[in-house]
């Protein structure tokens, strides 16, 4: 299940994206379009520009711009970023150590089906997509 970090995150970049043209985005502004608390969304922004998906500018006429152009940026990406691999069940999640009963389990072949829509589905779209509000 992707968290509300994820979902809000992708909802900051999109907002961002749409309004950069004018100058670096403020926190406050997104926050209020977007009816996302400010220090939730404090939190979220802090992710993103540590993963350099954000530039920040401090002070007057500050606030967040994209690093790169929206193309540049998969869904998949930035939710990875925020919630880690979205491996379905936890046997598949990279760095896990092999369960036992790998060999021998009846399901695992239905979890690395699921895990490749997944990440197939998600890696088809970028934050431009997003941004022309297609049908996603």
């Amino acid at each position: 299940m992707i968290s509300t970090k994820g979902r809000y995150a992708l909802r900051f970049l999109v907002d961002v994206a749409e309004h950069q043209a004018e100058g670096f985005v403020p926190l406050k502004s997104t926050a209020l379009r977007q009816g996302i608390s400010e220090k939730y969304l404090e939190i979220v922004v802090k992710e993103l520009v540590k993963n350099g998906l954000l530039t920040a500018a401090r002070g007057k006429g500050g606030g967040y711009q994209l690093s790169r152009v929206p193309e540049e940026y998969s869904v998949k990406t930035i939710i990875e970023i925020m919630e880690g691999p979205l491996s379905p069940v936890a046997c598949l999640r990279p760095g896990q150590k092999p369960c036992q009963q790998r060999s021998i389990c009846p399901t695992l072949s239905l979890w690395q089906g699921l895990n490749q829509v997944i990440s197939e589905y998600l890696a088809q779209f970028t934050l431009a997509d997003l941004c022309r509000k297609s049908d996603v």
